[in-house]
Formats: C-alpha cells, structure tokens, sequence
C-alpha cells in the first residue's frame, strides 16, 4: 500500500471504540470516519444495541493513510460521544486533526507508549 512506503516507521490504522451514546449517534460518527478513511466497517454494518442493561460499545478501526479528501465534513450528533482510538503516533496525529474537521472535541485524556498513543475524547456537533 502506498502509505506504508510514505511511512514505513508508522502504523497506519486506529482504533476507535465508542461509548457513552446512541446507536444512532455510533452510526453518524461510523459514517463520518467511514467519509475520510478507510475502514472495516462498511456502508451496511449498523450499529445495535445488543443489551438493554449494560452499556454498548461500538469499535471500528480506521486506515487513516487512506484519506478520501474532499469527502468529509462537520457532522451533527444528537448529543456527545465518547470515543477512545489508540494506534501509533502519526496515524493517532493523523486522526486528531481529523475529529477536529468534523466535530467539536474535548480531551478528556491522552496516554503514550514506546509505539502507541491512546487519545480519548468526548465528541459533540461543530
């Protein structure tokens, strides 16, 4: 792939788990990502809420040295989401400034490791 060449040192993709919402909001924020990057979640994998009682998590991971430019644009949630990603420096850089472009975000913390960054930010409508 022609972002591994570009960066050879870096892993391209990022995690992201989300919580905390609807799974109407999950599928808003799946499908904004899904607009900018390519992922593992397709255009028909819905977002369920499996239980009643416990939370739901939603997870999807993202290849962000495949950006659709021109594709992606702010977004509007019904209310905010919680949303951890983890991967490596560049690609955690990479979709920050991502998140940035399509919602309004608050850090509610950041962790780093030798080869890994976790970011974990709650999302809301730009």
């Amino acid at each position: 792939m022609e972002g591994e060449r570009l960066h050879p040192e870096h892993p391209e993709s990022v995690s992201v788990e989300l919580s905390g919402c609807s799974k109407e909001d999950a599928r808003i924020v799946f499908d904004a990502l899904c607009a900018c990057f390519s992922s593992d979640r397709c255009a028909d994998d819905v977002p369920r809420e499996y239980d009643e009682v416990r939370p739901t998590v939603w997870l999807g991971t993202f290849d962000v040295a495949d950006a659709h430019e021109g594709e992606c644009g702010p977004t509007r949630l019904q209310a905010s989401v919680d949303a951890d990603a983890q991967g490596g420096y560049w690609a955690i850089e990479r979709f920050r400034t991502t998140l940035d472009s399509l919602f309004t975000v608050q850090d509610l913390s950041m962790a780093s490791g030798d080869q890994e960054r976790e970011l974990h930010v709650r999302l809301a409508s730009r």
